[in-house]
């Protein structure tokens, strides 16, 4: 509100000077004591006015109308504008955040369409590893942030329970079975180890007993496919559980050749004309579709490669009503992203589509070393070992904390600290401070709007600092949404944890009095407690967009130096 207040003010003076602009460009200076809001316009209009950037700039700090909200208009630097806002605009902002509660900050602007967010879709061939769980966080917030800006999202796990790595997976089931019996047997090449499979044979011979030595290797194999995969789903199904993730739908590869899918899109895409036969192999000319060489569909023995199902499973989501689609995946299938685009164009899709979010791995450390191997799985850390750990909430919000295609080292000495140095309980505490304060003040409700009247008591830097920091929020949420970039809103939240951390501890006997919030001054008292709920909701808000919870109360352990924990009240 306060942004769209400046904007109009440039729009009204460059009217009344016949200066044509298509977008002004307004923010937060980083540096509060330059004003509420700063603008650079006069510097984009210099070249087409031929002016002087600062003479531009004085011209229009000349012309804007003080009062209405506005208080002051200085030039600064090398032309830009600085705005200082009234107490009473700044408190505008709180009085929208009481209005719209729980959902300050949602947005329409995807008009209610449905849009697909197809993420983890792990190969049911053993636990979630570490970089499942990271790309778990990512698309469940990225579907989240769909939903906050008036989008459909709607969730979807492919299994890949079909290939050679299913093969893999039956064959070192066996190996562990007849091992299970005392026989000799190899895990095949490129086998499956750790303690999960022969878990999965003692289970099986639990159930079936020997049967499986004796019978013919097709059906034992066929048999023990089946037993893996469904165990497995369970699981994985398990620690997404555990982690708070849901889906909408499980897509199973699989019946993508029991449907005839799969043969369907080869008959389809021959028709195009861009398919090939070479070397006893049916290739697809993608070069023409912009990927950097033509790619295998079905090789020379018959078998599909991963690109034709790949492609099948795609045109489902177009028939399906999808015309938006975002996959979410790891670094290892950068190269699938051309190869399947150009795959659904030649069948007449949009360019671009689908749309892909690639995020890089995790590495996991512990006293600055990283941690490889995990007793369940054998040579990787998987993310029930972390939930187990340091809990869904830490692990979640470690995993959303940083850009997705930066390379994320997930640190265990800070997800397992409990203090203000890990981010999430630096949030997670300053929500926490802010009910005890509601609990005090016997005011856990939202105020009625009568109850902002007195917003012109709060004209302390560090009032107007946090009231400022809250109202970025739906900014915030619309540019982490359009980003696909969760870790905006965690940068976000620690910004603004930040400012009520040091405006509640400010508020302290021992340091300035005159910030409590608690006191006996009816109005300044009604305002600060205004301030106090807004706040809360933002944290509250921030956080369950995240999928993390946002606690009233904390137990927090006391530091070494015997000082105690925070005090409740401010």
């Amino acid at each position: 509100m306060s942004r769209e207040l400046v904007v109009a003010a440039l729009r009204r003076v460059l009217s009344r000077l016949e200066i044509e602009i298509d977008r002004i460009h307004v923010e937060r200076p980083k540096d509060p004591s330059h004003g509420d809001y700063a603008t650079n316009v006069a510097m984009t209009l210099a070249r087409s006015l031929r002016r002087p950037p600062r003479e531009i700039a004085q011209t229009i700090a000349d012309g804007i109308e003080l009062g209405g909200g506005i208080e002051a208009a200085e030039v600064a630097g090398p032309g830009f504008l600085n705005f200082r806002l009234s107490t009473e605009a700044v408190g505008a902002g709180l009085v929208e955040i009481l209005r719209f509660g729980r959902g300050y900050g949602r947005s329409r602007e995807g008009n209610g369409e449905a849009v697909m967010v197809e993420f983890v879709s792990a190969n049911p061939t053993g636990l979630l590893h570490a970089g499942h769980g990271r790309q778990a966080a990512l698309g469940d917030a990225i579907a989240s942030l769909l939903e906050w800006t008036g989008w459909k999202p709607y969730r979807e796990f492919y299994y890949n329970d079909a290939g050679l790595q299913i093969e893999r997976l039956a064959g070192s089931l066996a190996a562990r079975y007849a091992q299970h019996f005392g026989q000799e047997a190899e895990l095949p090449e490129g086998g499956y180890r750790g303690t999960t499979i022969i878990a999965l044979a003692a289970d099986l011979a639990e159930r079936d007993g020997d049967r499986w030595l004796g019978a013919p290797r097709r059906e034992a194999l066929d048999a023990m496919r089946s037993f893996a995969v469904s165990r497995l789903r369970a699981e994985q199904d398990r620690d997404l559980h555990a982690f708070h993730v849901r889906f909408d739908r499980y897509f199973l590869e699989s019946s993508l050749y029991g449907d005839g899918r799969v043969d369907e899109t080869l008959t389809a895409l021959r028709g195009t004309g861009f398919v090939f036969e070479q070397e006893g192999a049916i290739w697809l000319r993608t070069t023409q579709f912009g990927d950097q060489k033509d790619r295998v569909m079905i090789k020379s023995d018959g078998t599909a490669t991963y690109f034709l199902p790949d492609v099948a499973y795609h045109m489902t989501k177009w028939e399906r009503g999808f015309e938006h689609v975002i996959n979410v995946q790891g670094s290892d299938h950068h190269g699938t992203v051309a190869r399947v685009r150009a795959g659904l164009q030649a069948l007449g899709l949009p360019t671009g589509y689908p749309e892909y979010v690639i995020h890089q791995m995790v590495a996991v450390e512990r006293d600055g070393r990283e941690v490889r191997f995990s007793k369940r799985a054998g040579d990787y850390v998987t993310l029930r070992d972390l939930v187990d750990m340091v809990g869904a909430d830490v692990t979640r919000y470690f995993f959303l904390m940083r850009r997705p295609d930066a390379h994320l080292v997930f640190d265990l000495d800070s997800a397992l600290d409990q203090s203000d140095r890990n981010p999430v309980y630096k949030v997670k505490y300053a929500h926490a401070r802010l009910c005890s304060i509601l609990r005090r003040s016997g005011m856990l409700q939202i105020p009625t709007l009568r109850d902002a009247a007195s917003l012109s008591e709060l004209r302390h830097p560090m009032e107007r600092e946090v009231t400022r920091v809250l109202t970025e929020f739906p900014g915030v949420v619309a540019r982490a949404a359009a980003n696909r970039s969760p870790h905006i809103v965690c940068d976000y939240l620690e910004q603004a944890a930040g400012a009520v951390n040091s405006w509640y501890h400010a508020g302290n006997p021992t340091r300035d009095p005159g910030l409590r919030v608690l006191i006996d001054d009816p109005a300044v008292r009604s305002a600060r407690l205004v301030l106090t709920h807004a706040a809360r909701i933002v944290l509250r808000n921030g956080l369950t967009l995240l999928g993390i919870e946002a606690p009233e109360r904390m137990e927090r352990p006391a530091p070494d130096n015997g000082a105690g924990g925070p005090s409740a009240g401010a």
